[in-house]
C-alpha cells in the first residue's frame, strides 16, 4: 500500500474575526436582531436578514458555536455533498469518510447533485433541516454562497477537492498544481512540444490549479502555451471525448495530451481509438487520477495518482475534530500526488 505524505497548514485568523456588536453596527440593527438572524428567528424581515448576513460576510464574523454544539452533539449524522457519484474518485473519497465516521459511531448521509447547482442547494438545505452535525462537501463553484449561510448558522463544514475562495474553514485537497506540472514536464522530457490540455471547468479550483501546473511546466521549458491546445470540458467522459475530437480536428494536432480527470481521460481515449490512432505512436497520453483500470488499458495509462481514500479519511477526521472543538483555528490539509509512468506516454520507469 502506498504511503501518502501530507502537508498540514494551520491558519489562525481569530484576530481578524468581528464581534456581534460590530456586525450590528455595520447592519444598522441591534445585537439582539443579529442573534435572531443567526438563530433562525421568524420575527426578522428579509431585508434585515440580508443586511445582517452581508455585514457578517464582509466582517468575517462567525457566531459562537459552543452553545449550539452542546445541542447537536446528540446528532450522530454527517451530510456528504458530492458533484458526481459516477466518478470513481468520489466513490473512494466516500469510502474513506465512511470508515472514519463509523469508527466514531456517526452515520453518513449522501447527496449527489450531479453537477447541478440547484440540486446542490436543495440537498444542502435538506441536510440543514435534518439537523446534521456537520457537512463534508465538494462545491459546484468557488463562490458557492449556500455554504456561507451554513457557516453563519454555526454548522461545521469541511470542503474537499474543490476549495472555496477566501473562506476560513477546514479543507482537504491534493497537490493539483504540482501533479499537473510533473505530468506535463514528463511529456516535455520525452521530446513533445505540442502538448494539449483537456481541462475541467474554468470556475472550479481543481481545474484552475491543474491549468497553472501545465503552464508552469511549459514556461520552464520555454514553450509558449497555445490557446487552441487548451480545451475546457466538464470533468465527464463525454466532455473529454468532444474536447479530444476538437484537438484532433486541428490543422496541426498535438503530439501529446494531458487529460485533467479520470473520466475525461476515458473520453479522450475513446476519441483517439475511433480515429484509429496509435498510443503512443501517433499521440502520447497522460491522465490525472490513477485508477485500477489504468493498468488494464492497451497500452497501460500513465497517470497522476491522488490519494482519494485518504482525502475522505482526512476530511472526516477534521470534521470530528471541529465538532469536538468548534472554536479551534481552521486547518488546510494538502495531500501529495505522484506520477505513475506506464507506456501510454512512450516511456516506462525502471
Amino acid at each position: 500500500m502506498r504511503s501518502w505524505p501530507l502537508l498540514l497548514i494551520d491558519y489562525n485568523k481569530s484576530d481578524l474575526m468581528a464581534t456581534i456588536r460590530q456586525v450590528a453596527e455595520s447592519a444598522g440593527v441591534s445585537t439582539a436582531t443579529v442573534s435572531r438572524v443567526f438563530s433562525g428567528g421568524a420575527s426578522v424581515t428579509e431585508d434585515v436578514r440580508r443586511r445582517v448576513r452581508e455585514a457578517a460576510r464582509l466582517l468575517n464574523y462567525q457566531p459562537n458555536r459552543v452553545a449550539r454544539n452542546l445541542r447537536i452533539r446528540s446528532t450522530r449524522t454527517v451530510g456528504v455533498v458530492i458533484p458526481d457519484i459516477g466518478n470513481p474518485f468520489y466513490t473512494s473519497v466516500i469510502g474513506g469518510i465512511e470508515e472514519v465516521l463509523q469508527a466514531s459511531d456517526y452515520t453518513l448521509l449522501l447527496a449527489n447533485y450531479n453537477e447541478n447547482s440547484g440540486r446542490e442547494q436543495a440537498n444542502v438545505r435538506t441536510f440543514q433541516a435534518e439537523g446534521v452535525a456537520g457537512i463534508i462537501f465538494a462545491p459546484s463553484s468557488n463562490e458557492a454562497g449556500i455554504y456561507w449561510e451554513l457557516i453563519a448558522a454555526g454548522i461545521s463544514l469541511v470542503a474537499i477537492s474543490r476549495i472555496p475562495r477566501k473562506w476560513q474553514i477546514d479543507t482537504v485537497s491534493v497537490a493539483n498544481r504540482e501533479g499537473s506540472r510533473i505530468a506535463t514536464a514528463h511529456l516535455i522530457g520525452l521530446g513533445h512540444r505540442r502538448i494539449a490540455l483537456i481541462s475541467g471547468p474554468a470556475h472550479i479550483s481543481t481545474a484552475q490549479e491543474r491549468l497553472l501546473g501545465y503552464k508552469q511546466a511549459l514556461a520552464a521549458a520555454d514553450i509558449q502555451p497555445e490557446r487552441e491546445l487548451i480545451q475546457f470540458a466538464d470533468f465527464r467522459q463525454g466532455g473529454g471525448y468532444h474536447a479530444m475530437m476538437e484537438l484532433l480536428d486541428q490543422r496541426d494536432p498535438p503530439t501529446a495530451v494531458f487529460a485533467g480527470s479520470n473520466l475525461m481521460t476515458l473520453g479522450a481515449l475513446q476519441a483517439i481509438h475511433e480515429r484509429k490512432l496509435r498510443i503512443p505512436g501517433d499521440i502520447a497520453m497522460v491522465g490525472f487520477d490513477d485508477l485500477p483500470w489504468a493498468v488494464s488499458l492497451n497500452p497501460p495509462l500513465t497517470a497522476v495518482a491522488q490519494p482519494a481514500y485518504e482525502v475522505g479519511r482526512s476530511a472526516a477526521r477534521l470534521l470530528l475534530d471541529r465538532l469536538r472543538d468548534p472554536n479551534r483555528p481552521p486547518r488546510n490539509v494538502v495531500l501529495e500526488t505522484s506520477l505513475i509512468v506506464r507506456s501510454s506516454c512512450g516511456a516506462t520507469r525502471d
